[in-house]
């Protein structure tokens, strides 16, 4: 059910993660009224990230949560509304508005920015889903201090992969980094911290099989791709990071997306559907770093801006 005496909104935002409440700082700022939807917390992947040490303007690095808490509160103080815990169903263009249906009631906005992100992809072997929360996570920041002086997987070679492995070195006493390829598509900067730590076994060209334990993982089959050979790494814990997957269902039939469900959009964030624009983790082409994300919702914000000015 709509619920009642709700305002129309200068701007509706559906995400809460880094491009979401960057765009909510500047709509605030040019005085459009702004709601933020977000299906769980606001912060998005920083929330799950221990140290972030590539965002300008903190040469010590910063707490990834504690840089999320800080977006939050900026675009608190510039007049964003946030509503947390309340997921998207639909969106429907409808005329000169934009209705947005979520699980709790309906809103109406002038403009829409779409920052809805990503998740994580599965590998989609035997005893994954089994053993979710029991030795299998996707978030070495929510439970890497489970395995202290403990042997983990890591599965992956982009960043995510490399910067998490790194994180898991402060815990765990050996940690397998465990690549399909025979080098890694992330940073060579973190390939190198890694390296320092004396602490990590790279497991090249190889790729997994299985995860394997009755009640709780104690181990890992993997299969090196040029000899086909399988070898059985004994490990309490797996942590997989092999690409993600955008969170974009619910705008299938309302703008276009790319073959991987991405949002397509021009260089200024302008989707295929008027007044909708899109930032983030879930735009095509995206990078997946906080700072891009920042600028994306930027972008879309001074967009939206734009638009409304001329009605």
């Amino acid at each position: 059910m709509p619920l009642m005496n709700q305002p129309l909104y200068d701007v509706i935002i559906i995400g809460g993660g880094p491009a979401g409440l960057a765009a909510a700082i500047y709509t605030g700022r040019e005085k459009l009224s702004t709601l933020i939807l977000e299906k769980s917390i606001c912060g998005g992947w920083p929330n799950m990230t221990g140290e972030i040490e590539n965002y300008p303007g903190f040469p010590e690095g910063i707490n990834g949560m504690e840089l999320a808490g800080r977006f939050k509160s900026q675009a608190e103080r510039f007049g964003a509304g946030i509503r947390e815990f309340e997921e998207v169903r639909r969106v429907i263009p409808s005329g000169e508005t934009i209705r947005v249906e979520t699980e709790k009631g309906e809103y109406s906005g002038r403009c829409l920015v779409a920052t809805p992100g990503s998740r994580m992809k599965e590998l989609g072997v035997p005893g994954e889903k089994e053993l979710l929360g029991k030795g299998v996570s996707y978030c070495a920041t929510c439970d890497g201090p489970l395995y202290r002086e403990k042997e983990v997987a890591v599965v992956g070679g982009g960043n995510a992969a490399l910067e998490e492995a790194l994180f898991l070195t402060r815990f765990a006493s050996r940690v397998h980094l465990v690549h399909r390829r025979d080098r890694f598509r992330g940073e060579k900067y973190v390939v190198g911290e890694l390296e320092k730590t004396g602490k990590v076994n790279f497991v090249l060209e190889a790729i997994p099989v299985s995860i394997n334990g009755e009640r709780n993982v104690e181990s890992i089959t993997v299969r090196n791709r040029p000899a086909g050979r399988e070898e059985e790494i004994a490990v309490e814990g797996v942590f997989i990071f092999v690409g993600v997957e955008p969170n974009t269902g619910f705008l299938s039939s309302v703008v276009d997306l790319d073959e991987k469900g991405f949002i397509l959009t021009d260089p200024e964030m302008r989707t295929s559907r008027p007044a909708i624009f899109a930032a983030g983790d879930a735009r095509s082409g995206n990078v997946r770093q906080v700072a891009a994300a920042c600028g994306e919702g930027t972008a879309a914000a001074l967009g939206a801006r734009a638009l409304l000015v001329e009605y």
